[in-house]
């Protein structure tokens, strides 16, 4: 069955109106389905991308029975229905399937690429780190005038650059101009196309006239075009283009423009024209506010997880907010799948990095074995260090016994400060921070944690 853009469109507008009033949990609904949209009719099958893999999985298992029932109800012919998400999809894709612009725009070059709808300016958090590289995101996107063109971004991977390019691109669409052509791509898509150019793979344009059409350039990962001499003047050649004709660029990339290895230096010079802004890594509390959305995006409840689980993870992954994500999906996948759990303590959350690492929570450290070895070491008792006495030898071992647990078992300052009488997570740094100044210049303590660190590991 082959339907055209807007009969698929309102096909699916139909369905979710249906199946809205079916479902009597506003809440799934707005989490799990609403989002979600139809990629392809066939004779047989109706494929439906969600949102998210956690969508996909609600969809697949709770809803699956009663979206059937509605779209073999709109179609009026049998229908199996697949859910899926967007990575799932081929990059080649049908000419019959709803996520096609048009006909017209159709063409030979780059036909994987589109803009991912769910990376907006709205679910995009907000920190010290990156507010500048936002805010100059948000004016590209809004404003007409080719002040600030090109605009390149750059920072370690994993901190939001391409989240930014897809909502600059989304943002003009849905404020500015609805029939925009943008085009989102990364270096190595670019150099790949190209080849085939140059191979006559594709014959129906060049690639330089492909160009022409396009409003706004979204390129991102630029480093991965060094030492591409040939690819490299083509996209010199279009680039120049571009800005002649007033249209918007914006590049990413791991690194400033000065610091682009195997680069032509005259794309160095036209991609410091415009303005450059770094993205940092992210401090704890912003951290904190991106967890808290991923969970609420999930549709999990606000009190599912202790505040001080959330801690912990926005600490130990702060300098990737991508491995930040994905340690909370597995932490998630771990205690409510395997674990079973209907709330996620400190403790569930040490055992479940533990489990998720391949080891085994049950043997693995714990701060009393270390508190252990390390009073045996100095003669004093456990009670001694986790309690309030500050005599010289008990400080020490306390102190040690800190920056032990700290530097061997991956858990916060709170909890650390916890098992030591509830003290002030300032006052665990500051005596982490003053046995390691010690141990520039204290033999003894050197070889006190030297041997004490071969007994933890032993």
């Amino acid at each position: 069955m082959v339907m055209t853009i807007t009969e698929a469109t309102r096909f699916w507008e139909k369905t979710l109106h249906k199946l809205e009033e079916k479902i009597n949990e506003k809440k799934s609904f707005d989490q799990f389905i609403a989002n979600s949209y139809l990629h392809e009719i066939t004779f047989d099958e109706v494929i439906v991308v969600a949102e998210t893999n956690v969508a996909k999985i609600v969809m697949s298992t709770k809803y699956l029975d009663v979206i059937k029932e509605v779209v073999n109800d709109l179609l009026d012919t049998p229908h199996n229905v697949r859910i899926v998400i967007k990575d799932e999809l081929v990059s080649k894709q049908p000419e019959n399937s709803a996520t096609l612009v048009s006909k017209e725009t159709k063409s030979s070059y780059f036909e994987g690429a589109v803009l991912n709808s769910s990376l907006t300016f709205d679910n995009f958090v907000i920190g010290e780190f990156n507010q500048a590289a936002q805010q100059a995101c948000l004016f590209v996107a809004q404003n007409s005038s080719n002040l600030f063109n090109p605009l390149f971004i750059y920072s370690h991977s994993g901190l939001g650059k391409t989240h930014l390019l897809h909502a600059i691109g989304n943002e003009i669409k849905a404020t500015r101009i609805p029939d925009a052509k943008i085009l989102y791509i990364s270096a190595n898509d670019f150099v790949e196309e190209y080849v085939k150019f140059v191979k006559a793979e594709k014959n129906s344009e060049s690639i330089k006239d492909f160009f022409n059409d396009i409003d706004v350039l979204l390129l991102d990962d630029v480093q991965f075009m060094a030492d591409k001499v040939k690819s490299q003047e083509m996209f010199f050649t279009v680039y120049e283009s571009l800005i002649k004709k007033g249209k918007r660029i914006i590049v990413t990339s791991d690194r400033q423009p000065n610091d682009l290895k195997g680069i032509e230096d005259r794309i160095i010079t036209r991609l410091n024209q415009g303005l450059t802004v770094k993205i940092d890594e992210p401090d704890r509390e912003t951290c904190v506010k991106i967890l808290k959305r991923k969970i609420k995006e999930h549709g999990l409840p606000d009190d599912l997880i202790d505040d001080q689980v959330i801690y912990f993870f926005a600490e130990k992954f702060s300098k990737d907010v991508r491995e930040l994500e994905g340690s909370l999906n597995r932490l998630i996948f771990y205690c409510i799948n395997l674990k079973q759990a209907k709330h996620i303590s400190m403790d569930i959350a040490i055992e479940a990095v533990g489990s998720l690492k391949g080891g085994n929570a049950a043997n693995q450290l714990s701060e009393q074995k270390i508190i252990n070895i390390v009073c045996d070491y100095y003669n004093v008792t456990p009670m001694q260090i986790t309690g309030k006495i500050r005599t010289g030898q008990i400080a020490l071992a306390r102190h040690v016994a800190m920056y032990l647990i700290r530097n061997n078992l991956d858990i916060p300052l709170k909890k650390i400060g916890d098992t030591f009488g509830g003290k002030d997570h300032t006052t665990v740094m500051s005596a982490i921070t003053k046995v390691d100044k010690e141990l520039k210049t204290n033999e003894q303590l050197k070889i006190a944690i030297a041997e004490l660190t071969k007994q933890i590991k032993h």
